[in-house]
């Protein structure tokens, strides 16, 4: 396995590399403490102080090479400016191309030195990491304490993106004046929605973006697509992207996660009522509910090792088992059988593709355009949550067409039968299957090696930096002194091959996050799945009134993460905001349990309302830190970190609508407090998880 000190010094400017961090020195130094901490000869005290300064000297040669080189690059920006000026009196076709050229190099070496601080970054996270590991103390929660906040901060001038901004917008203003635009120049100021077409300027501003690790809705609606990608993508890989791209293709992928969405919960307001007309109790609406996840538990497997292959062939089995499941679903009322109601979903189950929608677009999708593809994955998710139970609402109808039964309770079944079957006619005629790469391409070796690592820092970087999905795996084993073979390394990049070997990738904060995760879907699925029956049971609402509440309650998904991903994201960190959203969950549940008799609606409405909410904030931000904080050998393969989270959000699905059976056992009486009280115990125990690794969450 090779080493990061390695793979540093490898990637490293040669020109610059005085001024990286020396990474071999430090892990020396590390080695040195915890050898004179095992004979006594050594105080903690002293070792927090001598390694602080240590670090702090490494930290100033970065940040005093960083300033000086962006006062280059404010010195060359200036120069330009001055012929620009002149250029405005006498307009040269010949040196308005020249001038150009010569700002793109600016941005060029701008790119240069943001691949420069990416890579110092990544080195002192690493370093921070080994330091707490080697010796057991938590040297990395004092160093960022002290540090990050501090008024002369340097630490956050490595990881913030001080004085870029300017260079960037200078670099932008100028080439959007030399532009000629229906002869005339325009300023971006003047007209800021016309877009400036430069390959240099969008890596540039791509690059600034992570590194910021800023957010915005776009940014932080796209994470809870969970679609990860690697710390530093390879050039063949960006390439293919554009290659494989096919919007129609994306639109199909995208349109199939809506459906499958709408055909969730479109039954949710009326399988109480269906499993009473099949003779079984209103509260088996939790197994009926819940029969689609379980068998989701099984298709995201081989839906994701399928994806492997081919992204058409899976879409299209999916189309049709989906057709046949709500077929199924639609006639068992005619068949008066609960068990064909029961295969019916389960048929649904097994045809959920997403995991092939999010390999789509990981592997197809452009990096300049994917953050938008993945924002719209999430969006076609809650528009199709919200949609499901409107639909169901609008199905309030009842007739009868050669002995098939029409109403309330098979409509459902039968519209979506509908559209999956005009899905898959459009899926056949427009698809565009792409070509697969094999794992191969995805490495550049030989003489070309160089190169790949030049273009790679011309797409920019790939991942924030302090929190990037680095390999935890090379983090807690792969740097050591000597640097392994080159077999070694290929078995460190390869991807997880089972589940087994993906949850050895998990580190403690990543299962916490897969914890909190478990936890939010649990309580989420508790309060739809078991809607219609309390609603039922204490306000005698109808289909219509139940529908209208959990539309309601879908719509507001997106005006929600609107406000926390432009807002709230930029005043509070994520930890902070996700620690807030499990305290207010877990509010919304106490309030929801029934101790003051009578139970009145507006407790009932208000509850749910704050919880679903808090649970939708809490998704947007845990799916953020775990895009950020898991190895980035769960970004590819089958046994990917969307497969991962899936899986746990389906799991807390499946015994959620367990437990909303079995307490029916109780009566409806005690129904909602029986399932609230799991919720309640589960969410606890996250946020005591939560408090435990507070601090690497950073």
């Amino acid at each position: 396995m090779v080493a990061f000190g390695k793979k540093l010094k490898e990637r490293q400017i040669q020109e610059w590399k005085e001024y990286y961090i020396n990474y071999k020195l430090m892990k020396k130094r590390v080695r040195h403490y915890a050898n004179q901490i095992a004979i006594r000869q050594i105080d903690r005290q002293h070792v927090f102080k001598d390694f602080s300064r240590r670090l702090d000297n490494q930290i100033e040669k970065i940040v005093l090479f960083l300033l000086e080189q962006q006062g280059l690059l404010a010195s060359r920006l200036a120069k330009l400016g001055e012929q620009l000026d002149s250029l405005q009196e006498q307009p040269d076709i010949s040196r308005i191309c020249e001038l150009r050229e010569a700002y793109r190099e600016v941005g060029r070496d701008l790119l240069k030195l943001l691949y420069f601080v990416e890579m110092n970054a990544i080195g002192l996270r690493k370093i921070l990491k080994k330091f707490d590991k080697r010796l057991g103390y938590r040297f990395t929660n004092y160093y960022v304490k002290t540090r990050a906040n501090h008024p002369y901060s340097l630490l956050q001038q490595v990881f913030k993106h001080v004085g870029f901004g300017a260079v960037v917008g200078a670099i932008s203003r100028n080439l959007a004046d030399l532009q000629d635009r229906q002869g005339s120049y325009l300023s971006i100021y003047d007209q800021p929605a016309l877009p400036l077409q430069d390959s240099v300027l969008d890596s540039v501003k791509a690059a600034t973006e992570r590194l910021s690790n800023s957010t915005n809705f776009l940014h932080f609606l796209a994470q809870h697509a969970l679609i990860m990608q690697e710390d530093l993508p390879t050039p063949v890989e960006e390439h293919a992207g554009h290659e494989r791209y096919h919007f129609m293709s994306l639109l199909l992928n995208l349109v199939n996660t809506f459906l499958y969405m709408v055909n969730t919960y479109i039954i949710v307001p009326t399988a109480d009522n269906y499993s009473l007309s099949l003779g079984a109790a209103a509260t088996v609406c939790g197994i009926v509910i819940g029969a689609m996840a379980v068998a989701q538990l099984f298709s995201s497997v081989y839906f994701s090792a399928w994806s492997n292959k081919s992204y058409f062939r899976p879409l299209v089995f999916s189309s049709i088992v989906l057709l046949v499941g709500n077929t199924l679903y639609a006639l068992a009322l005619d068949l008066n059988s609960i068990a064909v109601l029961l295969i019916g979903r389960l048929l649904c189950g097994f045809g959920s593709a997403r995991a092939v929608n999010r390999r789509y677009i990981s592997d197809c999708v452009p990096l300049n355009i994917r953050m938008q593809a993945s924002a719209g994955f999430v969006s076609a998710s809650a528009l199709g949550m919200a949609c499901g139970p409107a639909l169901a609402g609008l199905l309030q109808t009842e007739f009868k067409i050669y002995n098939l039964t029409f109403n309330q309770n098979t409509l459902p079944g039968w519209v979506m039968a509908v559209a999956w079957l005009v899905y898959l006619l459009w899926l056949w005629v427009s698809f565009r299957e792409p070509a697969h790469q094999t794992e191969e391409e995805h490495s550049p070796e030989g003489p070309n090696a160089d190169q790949a690592v030049s273009d790679v820092l011309e797409k920019g970087l790939a991942q924030p930096l302090l929190l990037s999905s680095e390999d935890n795996q090379e983090d807690e084993e792969g740097d050591q002194e000597c640097d392994g073979s080159e077999e070694a390394s290929e078995d460190s990049r390869q991807p997880a091959t089972s589940i087994a070997s993906a949850y050895r990738l998990l580190t403690s904060s990543v299962k916490v996050q897969l914890l909190i995760y478990f936890m939010l879907k649990y309580a989420m699925e508790i309060l739809l799945s078991e809607s219609s029956v309390i609603t039922s049971y204490y306000f005698k609402w109808s289909t219509s009134s139940v529908a209208i509440f959990l539309a309601c309650l879908g719509l507001t998904v997106l005006p929600v993460n609107l406000v926390v991903g432009s807002y709230l994201g930029n005043m509070y960190e994520d930890r902070q905001i996700l620690l807030a959203s499990e305290i207010m969950v877990c509010f919304g549940i106490l309030l929801s349990f029934n101790i003051i008799s009578p139970y009145s609606m507006t407790q009932y409405v208000c509850s749910g309302l704050i919880m679903f909410v808090s649970a939708e904030v809490l998704e947007g931000v845990n799916l953020s830190l775990l895009s950020r904080v898991m190895s980035s050998r769960l970004s590819r393969g089958t046994y990917n970190g969307g497969l991962l989270s899936t899986e746990a959000g389906t799991i807390a699905r499946v015994i959620a609508d367990g437990t909303i059976t079995l307490a029916g056992y109780l009566g409806e009486k005690r129904l909602l407090n029986a399932t609230l009280l799991p919720s309640l115990l589960i969410c606890i125990f996250s946020i005591i998880a939560t408090c435990f690794t507070y601090n690497s969450m950073y």
